[in-house]
């Protein structure tokens, strides 16, 4: 009896079914041309249907464990869905509807960055790669970057880069000099001043001497550098003493006048050997003795 009734109840549930099914609208088919569509909302809806299928297919490519075959199939799809999407948002911008083309994704990439990919038809997008088939064997390459070539610096690039640093002009103002040559220079002004000291007490006792006639004990105070000091000084004023004498010429030196006239003369006998034969030479001397002309 229990076997009857549940016979009864899933046939009853195919009926309701059935019924179901036939109050609703025989299911329409897209249009194979988008130009067919003549509604704007028609097109809106048959793009949305394009997206669904799209997203749809996508979220299954993701799987690498598919095969290289099934996965080059669903990106074949996949690129044919995006093209007649393409179509169809055309057509909306023809019915008079948004572009959809202007808020389009890109592709990426396995690093996430964006990769154009031109059409050698010259019309949208070109082929694209979706999951896991960017990892099939010869896709990859297509994402990978060129190494980079370390081009040869030039002449011009080199020296663009000298500047005044480089000739040792600023190295004073980063202050490690300074650090360096502070210690060595606060030694060298202590030996100074302790020099400076030390003839100022040689001067002092030197005047105390000659005040109280002790002369003999204050020149025995007198170091070697103070008697180095003096010598250098008087050889200083020797040469300047023979740099003031005048110098005297013993032998008759020709003035301006002369010397240009000597020059003259040169160069005028240079172009005459030069331009005139050795007859009218010849004959240019001889007019000079009859005229008496000694220039």
């Amino acid at each position: 009896m229990a076997r009857n009734e549940e016979k009864a109840q899933s046939m009853l549930n195919r009926f309701i079914a059935l019924k179901n099914e036939e109050k609703k609208k025989p299911k329409e088919r897209r249009p194979y041309l988008a130009s067919e569509c003549r509604d704007l909302a028609e097109a809106d809806k048959w793009r949305q249907q394009i997206m669904r299928e799209i997203g749809r297919k996508v979220a299954e490519i993701q799987n690498e464990g598919l095969g290289e075959h099934r996965l080059r199939d669903l990106n074949d799809e996949i690129n044919k869905l995006i093209r007649e999407k393409g179509h169809w948002e055309r057509r909306i911008v023809e019915l008079g509807g948004p572009n959809y083309t202007k808020t389009s994704a890109k592709m990426t990439d396995l690093e996430g960055n964006i990769v154009d990919v031109p059409n050698p038809s010259g019309r949208g997008p070109g082929y694209r790669y979706f999951g896991a088939a960017k990892k099939l064997p010869g896709v990859r390459e297509l994402f990978e970057k060129p190494p980079e070539l370390r081009k040869r610096r030039s002449r011009y690039d080199i020296y663009k880069r000298i500047d005044a640093s480089y000739y040792g002009y600023r190295d004073d103002e980063d202050g490690i000099l300074e650090k360096l040559e502070g210690p060595a220079e606060e030694k060298m002004r202590a030996a100074a001043e302790a020099d400076w000291m030390a003839l100022e007490e040689i001067k002092k006792e030197a005047r105390r001497a000659v005040k109280s006639g002790e002369v003999a004990s204050a020149a025995n105070i007198l170091f070697e550098e103070e008697e180095d000091v003096v010598e250098e000084e008087r050889r200083e004023k020797e040469k300047e003493n023979k740099k003031q004498q005048e110098f005297v010429v013993h032998v008759p030196l020709p003035d301006e006048k002369e010397i240009e006239r000597m020059i003259v003369e040169k160069k005028k006998m240079e172009l005459l050997s030069k331009y005139a034969s050795d007859n009218l030479l010849e004959e240019q001397i001889e007019a000079k003795d009859m005229l008496n002309i000694k220039q």
